[in-house]
């Protein structure tokens, strides 16, 4: 198997949590779809990343059983790791910056797969759904925190057969409740990863969160089907502890950017929802 970059994905504050994503650096063995997706189906990740280009940021993007032109933690993923400002899946271009804490990409809505968007009455309700609920299609059910503050409390669903029964943390779905809602929020997601975003003109999200280096190429730590992680497929990191304690993954130093222009490049040609 071709060894692997892991990361954690929209970490929480104390850098726990997160959503797992596999990136291969060196897609040549697998040199078309249907290898690609062999191997993100192995894998068992929410999504698997296939850098073709690292220094244009041309990636391809892939779930159990699905290939995707877009989805957020991926590209916040592979932007932090390739330390690029823009990176390029089948939708088109995505800028991206970093401001010394968090990764942040900026999108369109439409790029987004469809989602269906539950409101719920309070966190409360929301932490009490079964994984999955009763039902059919992509459910993200979230609930205000504090209205006041934007702050949203949130779970995902996808709901088909033969892949992650609960996403820890969705990108498209924070972007089409940003987009829904027209104001920025502070979201936390599944057992504790945290999201936030902000809305700009003509449709423009920007999605940002914290990222951390789980295991890199040629470091220990196999993927699992059950999230992804030699340790059992923590959310959390894999620590009993939840990542808190001293020995948990650092940060690994970045450069700061600073801001770049809301904007985006749109495809050609309308991209199917997968």
């Amino acid at each position: 198997m071709n060894e692997l970059d892991v990361l954690q994905v929209f970490c929480a504050p104390d850098g726990g949590f997160g959503n797992a994503l596999a990136v291969v650096r060196d897609p040549r063995p697998y040199p078309d779809q249907a290898s690609r997706q062999a191997l993100a189906d192995e894998l068992g990740y929410s999504e698997t990343v296939f850098v073709d280009d690292p220094e244009r940021g041309v990636v391809d993007i892939y779930t159990p059983g699905a290939r995707l032109p877009f989805a957020g933690h991926p590209l916040v993923g592979a932007a932090w790791l390739l330390d690029l400002e823009a990176v390029n899946p089948p939708a088109g271009e995505v800028w991206a910056r970093n401001d010394g804490e968090f990764t942040w990409i900026t999108a369109r809505a439409e790029w987004a797969p469809p989602r269906t968007l539950e409101r719920y009455a309070s966190p409360a309700e929301v932490d009490a759904l079964p994984a999955p609920p009763p039902g059919e299609g992509w459910l993200y059910a979230w609930a205000w925190e504090d209205e006041a503050a934007g702050r949203v409390r949130a779970r995902g669903f996808p709901r088909r057969a033969g892949g992650v029964v609960e996403d820890e943390a969705t990108g498209a779905a924070a972007l089409l409740l940003t987009e829904r809602l027209g104001r920025a929020l502070n979201i936390t997601q599944g057992r504790g990863s945290q999201i936030l975003t902000a809305p700009g003109p003509d449709g423009i999200v920007e999605i940002g969160g914290r990222v951390r280096l789980v295991s890199a190429v040629g470091e220990a730590g196999g993927p699992r089907a059950d999230g992804g992680r030699a340790d059992g497929g923590r959310a959390d990191g894999g620590r009993a502890d939840g990542g808190r304690g001293a020995a948990r993954i650092a940060p690994v130093e970045r450069l700061t950017r600073s801001r770049l222009p809301a904007a985006v490049t749109l495809p050609s040609t309308p991209v199917p929802a997968p």
